[in-house]
This record gives C-alpha cells, sequence and structure tokens, in this order.
C-alpha cells in the first residue's frame, strides 16, 4: 500500500489560537482524508511547541510555570482540533521526554562532528518570532516578520554551521523540483537566501532557561527552531541508535505543511540540519497563504482575530471547514469575517448543495414513495451531467493531488450547480403529471441521486459530518474513491434527511457578534457605484517638507510632491506623528479636493490615513512601490 505522511507546523503554545492557527489543521486533515480514501497508508502528526523566551515571560506574567502554561494551552489547542474534526495520529509535544532526548543527542552528535561550534552572537532578537536579525533585516527598527520591536542582545551560544552544505541543498532543490511549493516561495528562498553564502546559524541560548539544556553545557538550552523541527522525526520514533518502526515506515515525510511565514526555516535549516544527521531530506515542503480578517494579519496584540469556536457556534463544523478550505487559494491569502462565511454558507451550502440534497429526496418521497429509484428512460439533458460527473472527479483528483484545495472543491459545486439547473431544464414536477412520463422521472431522480452521491463522496474529506448525514439520507454506505463512476450504485431506497444548511440572516448574525463582543453596532454609509468613485482624484505624492502648523497643535503643514507639481497640505496628525519623521513618505493624496484655509494656511488636497472610530491607532497610509504620480484606484 501506498504511504503518505503529512505534518503541520507545531502549534506555538503562548495563548488560545485563533481561526488562522487552526486553518492549517483543517487543511492538514482535509488532505489526509482525501489521501486515505485514495487508498493510501496515511500517518498524520500535529503538536505544540513548547520553549522559548516567549513562553517563559507570558508564565511569569501569569504568576505561573511555564510547564503550567503550555499544559493548558496544549490542552486548549487539542480542544480545538477536536472541534474543528481534526483526525490526528500523533500529537506531539515538544516537552515529550523522548523528544528531549533525542534532541540533546542530535545536537551533541553535530557539536561532535564540527557542525556546531561555541562563539559569542552580537544582533536583533525578536521574542514574538523567536528569531535573529541583522540590522539590514529590520523595517524602520521592528522585526520584518511580525513588526514587533526587537531587542539588541550579546551573548555566548552555539552556532550551527549552514555554508559547507549549502551548495548541497540547492543541488537538491535543483534536482527535486515539487521541493519547495508553491513555486513562487521556492523562487523566494533562493533569491533572498540561498544565492548568497548563509550566515552561521545561533542554535543555543543563555539569556532564558525554559528549553531543552545542551547535555554537555547545562547553561545553554538548545534555541527553539531547532528543538522544534526535530519534532518530525521524533514524533514517529526516531532515535540516534535505533529508530522505531512507524521511522522506518514513513520517513521521509511526504510534506511538511506549513505557514509561508515559517518557509526559511523549513526549506533551508532543517534539510541541513537533516544533511548534517546524515538523514534523508522531506519530499515536499509545501507554504500555505494566511487567512486575513478585513484583508489584515490577524494579531492577538491588535485585536483582529476570530476564533474557531465563536464561528462554530453560528455556523456549525462544516460550514467553517468549507469556507476556510474554499476561500483560501492555493497560493495567495485569503479573507474572513463573520459576514463573509455567513454570505458563503447561504449561497453555497444552503442554496446550492443542501437546497438540493433536499427537494432530490423530498421529490422521491412524494413521486415513488418506498418505490426503488433506478436508471430508466432518459433526457436529452443526461449525458451531458453524466459527462461532467467524470470531468468534476478528474478535475477534483488533480487539485487535491496538487494540494490545490479550493479548486478541487469548487469543481464539485460546479457539479452541484449544474445538477440545479438539470432540475429545471428537466421540470420533475411536470413529467409527474403524466404516468406515461413515471419512467422518465425515474431516470431524472436517479441522475440526480448519483450526483448528489458522487458529490458527497468527493467533499467528505471536506465537510465529513454533512457527508455522513447525506449517506443516511440516500440510505447508502460511506465509500472510497472507487465507487466514483455514474451508475456505480445501481438503486436506491432513500431515507428523509435532515436540512444540511440552514439560511442564515447577515444582520441578525451581526447582531450576535456585537453583542457577544459588547460592541455598538456599526452603521455602514450608503452604497455608491463606480461612478462615485471615479470622481475621487487618488494619486501618490511624495512628502518633501513638513512642519508644526503655527497657530494649531493639532495640524502639520506638507509640501507634497505629484511628480507634475506641489500642493501644500495641512493634515491633524500632529499627536501621531514627528514631521521629520515623515520627510521622504509615499502618501495616497486625493487630489481634487477643494482648497480650504485651516487656521490660516491653505490646505489644497487630503492624505489618507485609517484609525477606528474614536480616531485611535490613526495612522498614515505609506506606498512602497509605486512612484510619485502613479494613480491610485
Amino acid at each position: 500500500m501506498k504511504k503518505f505522511y503529512l505534518t503541520t507546523a507545531i502549534a506555538y503554545t503562548s495563548s488560545k489560537p485563533h481561526i488562522g492557527n487552526v486553518y492549517e489543521a483543517i487543511l492538514a486533515d482535509s488532505i489526509v482524508r482525501y489521501k486515505k480514501k485514495d487508498g493510501f497508508d496515511t500517518y498524520f502528526q500535529t503538536g505544540t511547541d513548547e520553549h522559548g523566551q516567549k513562553i517563559q515571560q507570558k508564565a511569569e506574567s501569569l504568576g505561573i510555570t511555564p510547564k503550567e502554561l503550555v499544559d493548558q494551552v496544549s490542552g486548549e489547542i487539542k480542544k480545538t482540533y477536536k472541534l474543528m474534526n481534526v483526525e490526528y495520529d500523533h500529537f506531539i509535544r515538544t516537552t515529550d521526554k523522548p523528544h528531549e532526548i533525542e534532541v540533546q543527542k542530535a545536537f551533541e552528535k553535530l557539536y561532535k562532528k564540527g557542525d556546531i561550534y561555541k562563539g559569542m552572537y552580537e544582533g536583533h532578537y525578536c521574542v514574538a518570532c523567536e528569531s535573529y536579525f541583522t540590522e539590514k533585516d529590520l523595517v524602520n527598527g521592528c522585526c520584518p516578520d511580525c513588526g514587533a520591536k526587537v531587542q539588541l542582545t550579546k551573548e555566548e551560544c552555539y552556532f550551527l554551521r549552514l555554508e559547507p552544505y549549502q551548495k548541497r541543498l540547492l543541488e537538491y532543490i535543483d534536482s527535486n523540483p515539487e521541493f519547495i511549493q508553491p513555486e513562487s516561495r521556492k523562487n523566494e528562498m533562493i533569491n533572498n537566501f540561498l544565492s548568497k553564502p548563509l550566515p552561521d546559524l545561533c542554535v543555543s541560548r543563555t539569556s532564558y532557561t525554559w528549553g531543552i539544556p545542551v547535555s554537555f553545557d547545562p547553561k545553554h538550552v538548545i534555541y527553539v527552531w531547532i528543538d522544534a523541527l526535530m519534532n518530525y522525526i521524533t514524533g514517529i520514533d526516531y532515535h540516534m541508535e535505533e529508530s522505531g518502526e512507524n521511522y522506518n515506515k514513513y520517513w521521509p515525510a511526504d510534506v511538511h505543511l506549513i505557514g509561508k511565514d515559517i518557509l526559511r526555516f523549513h526549506t533551508i535549516y532543517w534539510p541541513i540540519m537533516l544533511m548534517a544527521l546524515d538523514l534523508p531530506l522531506p519530499k515536499q515542503v509545501f507554504g500555505h497563504p494566511w487567512i486575513l480578517m478585513n484583508h489584515g494579519k490577524m494579531s492577538k496584540s491588535k485585536g483582529n482575530v476570530i476564533y474557531a469556536d465563536d464561528l462554530v457556534e453560528l455556523f456549525g463544523v462544516d460550514a467553517v471547514r468549507y469556507y476556510v478550505l474554499h476561500e483560501i487559494p492555493f497560493a495567495q491569502d485569503g479573507n474572513i469575517t463573520y459576514e463573509l462565511v455567513c454570505e458563503k454558507s447561504n449561497s453555497d451550502l444552503a442554496n446550492t448543495y443542501g437546497n438540493l440534497v433536499n427537494r432530490t429526496l423530498a421529490m422521491v418521497k412524494k413521486y415513488f414513495k418506498e418505490e426503488p429509484i433506478v436508471q430508466n428512460e432518459s433526457t436529452e439533458f443526461d449525458s451531458a451531467l453524466q459527462n461532467l460527473a467524470g470531468e468534476t472527479v478528474k478535475n477534483y483528483k488533480e487539485s487535491m493531488d496538487r494540494f490545490k484545495v479550493s479548486e478541487g472543491i469548487e469543481a464539485v459545486m460546479k457539479l452541484l450547480r449544474a445538477s440545479n439547473k438539470y432540475i429545471d431544464d428537466t421540470a420533475p414536477w411536470v413529467l409527474a403529471k403524466e404516468e406515461a412520463k413515471k419512467n422518465v422521472l425515474m431516470n431524472v431522480l436517479y441522475h440526480l441521486l448519483e450526483m448528489i452521491r458522487i458529490s458527497a463522496i468527493l467533499l467528505e474529506p471536506i465537510m465529513p459530518q454533512t457527508s455522513v448525514k447525506v449517506y443516511n439520507g440516500l440510505n447508502t454506505e460511506c465509500t472510497d474513491f472507487t465507487d466514483l463512476s455514474f451508475g456505480k450504485h445501481k438503486s436506491y431506497s432513500v431515507c428523509g434527511c435532515e436540512v444540511l444548511f440552514k439560511r442564515l440572516d447577515v444582520e441578525e448574525v451581526m447582531k450576535i457578534v456585537e453583542q457577544k463582543e459588547n460592541k455598538p453596532i456599526k452603521e455602514h454609509k450608503p452604497l455608491i457605484d463606480i461612478t462615485d468613485f471615479d470622481k475621487l482624484d487618488l494619486v501618490v505624492g511624495k512628502i518633501v517638507e513638513a512642519d508644526y502648523h503655527p497657530k494649531a497643535d493639532k495640524l502639520l503643514v506638507f509640501k507634497v510632491d505629484l511628480q507634475d507639481e506641489q500642493r501644500q497640505i495641512v493634515s491633524g496628525i500632529a499627536k501621531q506623528y514627528n514631521p521629520k519623521d515623515l520627510i521622504g513618505y509615499k502618501v495616497i493624496v486625493v487630489r481634487n479636493l477643494k482648497p480650504i484655509v485651516l487656521r490660516g494656511i491653505e490646505s489644497y488636497g487630503m492624505l489618507l490615513c485609517a484609525s477606528n472610530e474614536n480616531g485611535e491607532n490613526l495612522e498614515l497610509i505609506q506606498i512602497q512601490k509605486a512612484d510619485i504620480g502613479d494613480s491610485v484606484r
């Protein structure tokens, strides 16, 4: 039997995971369920990353031990995965003793080989990301990954030599074109990191104690990334002396499923560690995109997060699974809000899928009662639907094999939409009026039942609970992909089926959300059409001069270069910004705003900013790539 070993990145145990964190586990679960139905012997490992400075600091702030904190959060993560119907084979914790022992042995082996050596590190460290950065890596003096402030650190530590393995890694990537996916992620790693000599990697710390001690130098703890990455082999019984059955059976992993933000650690540091340990490399590292909330990366510190249990309470498990798997493209970030989940649940699940199932079963009961439904006298619309069913299976499997889950789902939705259209084309309610058309009517219903059965099998990895409900309604058993051809199920004696997905009122849902969050319901401005928007002349400008308004503490006076002219613009952002810091900023200017005099100084135009309802967290919108004078549209 074909083997398939998939891992997720292990979740960090600093706090409860939001839906952006949980998406990865749901995606992994859908892929493994698919592989299992396709005849693979699968193994799915996930878990929690439980060491590091951030956890130690969080525990100290709560007045508990780090172990108490990680026990609590690890339990919360397991609970959330269970809620989302994520079925893993093994949940590893980096505080598991067997893992800690093997990490220590691996560290010692690399030290004895000369791949690890002791030195002194001086540079910038981001506690939030557990990452080191050079001065040139920083963005406005902050972490390039999360935007948090970094700490200038100087301490004794051990380093892992990377450059001796760099050429070999590049050769591996070149000879294994599927190793880093999607393709854009591979180009990013090569162009940004592997195209120049790799600096040695700091792999131990002395400034905190919550970690695995270096066995031969216990004042050092092993750096969290070395510790965490080893889980992929220690969790399947890798041992330095003699590995267990699961390691020998499943390693190398078929895919490490990770977020795109930690690609460097998994495609550079981890492969080099494996090379240094004389172990095989994983077959593929897949860097999935993020789920954004209102098009911004979710952050607990910013308060823009949605939790899985809150979504499930409103929409149900399968509707949430469907949304995140369908709406997050293969290589692009996707967006989530309560409104969007509600609208998608209504349109795709209640209207298209649920309505098809319920009205088909209702027609079977109404027109044929307990009589078995079989293929019968055909209609002119049958062959097109049958052909589409075959194409759907082919397209679905091709997409799922490449982890393009969103495209796989959409192939099935196309079949469900076509099945609803087939009802409109064949008009069963008209056929039912003529006894002579009874065989044609039965044939129409048989075709619909087959489309529903095939779709339920294909959607089972996505919405397992819903597929079970459909199987029960059809009075069929859960089957694998050997039963996907049209006509495989010869006869149907259906049962009733509960409503799969109820239609929801978006306004009512948002009232519940607002009450839950104890926030006032935000009033939105009336809708406009494109002609209204086109009245705005928005262009990119560059601030060339900036100073305080001589007569108003809240106002700043700018001179802004718009390429073909310079404008004087007054803006009320003095409390948020030092004017000298803004010189050189590229900003968005409303060029066709009528001039106005503010406290004696003319302002011709407006700079675009963002803030909350109270004017707090005000931020001047800055443009990075566009040129001065470019249109904003």
